[in-house]
């Protein structure tokens, strides 16, 4: 869970700029988007394969270069 805490003359807009950076640092709103619905076993791992196939495609691209 993040916590800031409001600095002396601090403003609202910058104290939730502050938040949702430590939120995104913490991964946070990824995990929710994770755990939104359920995914069948078999399907995890199909999508966990994809993103292995399409991070080997990018690294090939950056290679060929």
């Amino acid at each position: 869970m993040s916590v800031i805490k409001l600095k002396d003359n601090e403003s609202f807009e910058q104290a939730m700029k502050r938040f949702k950076k430590t939120c995104e640092k913490a991964g946070i709103l990824t995990e929710l988007r994770r755990r939104e619905y359920y995914d069948k076993p078999s399907i995890r791992k199909k999508k966990k394969a994809a993103a292995a196939r399409k991070r080997a495609l990018k690294k090939m691209r950056r290679m060929a270069r």
